[in-house]
């Protein structure tokens, strides 16, 4: 065999050089690694993943749940900290009829959605409702009871085949309504209440007339038929099957504007509508203005369209300040929204 074979040119002593320089090389190479890798974990901390939008279980390990909001911190060693667990209760069903206390700014709307109701449920639980929710008053108990439907006193002569009638509904769904607390031979006892579970009562058409018995003033301005909108302010409550007109809401002694041009056909106290004025448009449309703090014209004054004509109050039953605006053609309260610009 030949010497030298398979070693750098030089012999042995240029290979042994060389070899001799390799651990600087690689001691250099492994500072340099070291350096990398310190700053690199030097840097890292636990972090946070953060669910903003959606409820997500932790892993089956953990058995948590994690609610929006709720945070998670992973260390390196994949250890769990700083873990909020949330109960999660499911809402129980309301097993009772409960009273609940008109607050300000409060609507049959409004309270129906804050027990998960139907506006209807709230008109038809309370009596003095029923023909108008403009008739909800701060601090007024009104009833709530467990289930959409209605809420009935039994009157003399009433039985449960006739209540059932009226309501619509089979006479078994009030004996069952666990509320009722009905036991056979089920009778009824007058002046008690009766929970009717979906109940529902005949929707009654409201007429209304002027008051104003005078003939039209002379030259009485005649509405154009197009209405503007009479306050500047915000929706508090729309119209519908319990409320025949809209809520405009903003602060008292904001001014109200006529809506169009007419006459005054009727002013003053009215009930649960507190100080109004009725605007009769002389082509089969009027305009109500109610709760108002300051009237400003007289029975039987010509008007023209966005004439001055009263201030916004809390007057009659209102829990707040606003203007309640009805629409009404040949007697018929319509949707104002059918009317009002856009």
């Amino acid at each position: 065999m030949r010497a030298g074979r398979g070693l750098p040119r030089g012999g042995w002593a240029e290979w042994l050089r060389r070899a001799d320089a390799l651990p600087r090389y690689t001691s250099h190479l492994i500072l340099i690694l070291l350096t990398l890798l310190v700053t690199y974990f030097g840097s890292l901390r636990p972090f946070d993943l953060r669910f903003e939008d959606w409820i997500r279980p932790a892993s089956a390990s953990t058995g948590l749940l994690l609610m929006p909001g709720s945070s998670i911190a992973l260390t390196p060693d994949h250890l769990l900290k700083n873990i909020s667990p949330v109960t999660v209760i499911p809402p129980r069903p309301r097993r009772e009829v409960i009273p609940y206390t008109v607050q300000s700014g409060d609507t049959v709307f409004g309270i129906a959605e804050k027990f998960g109701l139907q506006p209807t449920t709230i008109l038809w639980s309370n009596p003095e409702l029923e023909n108008n929710a403009d008739l909800l008053a701060l601090g007024q108990e009104v009833f709530i009871i467990p289930v959409d439907g209605a809420y009935h006193q039994v009157g003399a002569g009433d039985t449960l085949e006739s209540i059932a009638q009226v309501y619509k509904v089979d006479m078994s769904a009030i004996i069952n309504a666990e509320w009722n607390k009905l036991r056979p031979p089920h009778e009824l006892q007058i002046g008690s209440w009766l929970v009717i579970p979906d109940g529902r009562k005949p929707i009654l058409l409201h007429m209304v007339r002027a008051q104003y018995a005078g003939p039209p003033p002379p030259g009485a301005a005649q509405g154009t038929g197009n209405f503007m909108w009479p306050v500047s302010g915000y929706i508090t409550q729309n119209y519908w099957q319990g409320h025949l007109g809209i809520d405009i809401g903003g602060p008292c002694g904001t001014p109200i504007y006529a809506a169009d041009s007419g006459y005054v056909s009727a002013i003053g106290w009215e009930g649960g509508y507190g100080n109004r004025i009725v605007i009769n448009h002389g082509n089969g449309f009027e305009t109500m203005y109610a709760h108002l703090s300051q009237i400003l014209v007289n029975d039987g004054t010509s008007v023209g369209k966005g004439a001055l004509i009263g201030r916004v109050g809390n007057t009659g039953r209102s829990t707040g300040c606003h203007l309640h605006l009805e629409i009404r053609q040949y007697g018929n309260k319509r949707n104002p929204y059918g009317f009002l610009p856009r």
